[in-house]
């Protein structure tokens, strides 16, 4: 008895085009029933689910976005921490947040339970933005502002975190967010 040899330019035996056998169909029908949920899935959770923050996007030059930081520094700022300036903005307006050469620009003074505009933009490189300990990671590149309308629901002194490897001191890239308890209000919605 002869023994068949094929190579890659012969077609191998008519094997692999017979029909599936039931439980193939079952699973194949399974994972494609899935794939559609977990495509369905994705559109809820962005408008549903808070997961994935949507903002005004646009263009800007790294420079003009710095001049706006220094700005906002100058407008804003109450104090400093081994040099870093520390902004304490009014409720409702919009801060700015600037990644560079391994830090971020300025610390941030918020109040709890009130909505900014949070304008980030990276000068150099693509840096992450990642609050810890809070679930919140957003990609910063440069040459973009990103717009994001932020209410901070819980106070206390965060870190931003750069989750993107940004070059030899991506380590110590640590940022700060400084959230306290807004004006408290009566039941009428008068302020004490």
């Amino acid at each position: 008895m002869a023994t068949e040899t094929h190579t890659g330019l012969e077609c191998p035996p008519a094997a692999w085009w017979k029909p599936a056998h039931k439980a193939e169909k079952v699973w194949v029908s399974i994972a494609f029933v899935w794939c559609l949920i977990l495509f369905a899935m994705m559109p809820i959770w962005h408008w549903k689910g808070g997961q994935n923050p949507s903002g005004i996007r646009s263009r800007v030059e790294p420079t003009a976005f710095m001049e706006r930081v220094q700005e906002f520094i100058t407008q804003y700022q109450v104090d400093d921490d081994r040099g870093m300036p520390i902004v304490a903005p009014p409720p409702g307006s919009d801060i700015y947040l600037a990644a560079f050469s391994f830090q971020w620009m300025p610390i941030l003074k918020l109040q709890k339970n009130v909505e900014y505009t949070l304008h980030l933009s990276s000068l150099d490189v693509n840096h992450g933005f990642s609050l810890y300990p809070i679930n919140i990671n957003f990609q910063v590149v440069p040459g973009y502002d990103y717009g994001l309308r932020v209410t901070p629901n819980a106070s206390g002194d965060f870190r931003i975190i750069c989750n993107e490897f940004c070059g030899i001191g991506h380590h110590v890239m640590v940022g700060r967010v400084i959230v306290e308890d807004g004006p408290v209000t009566t039941p009428a919605g008068g302020a004490q």
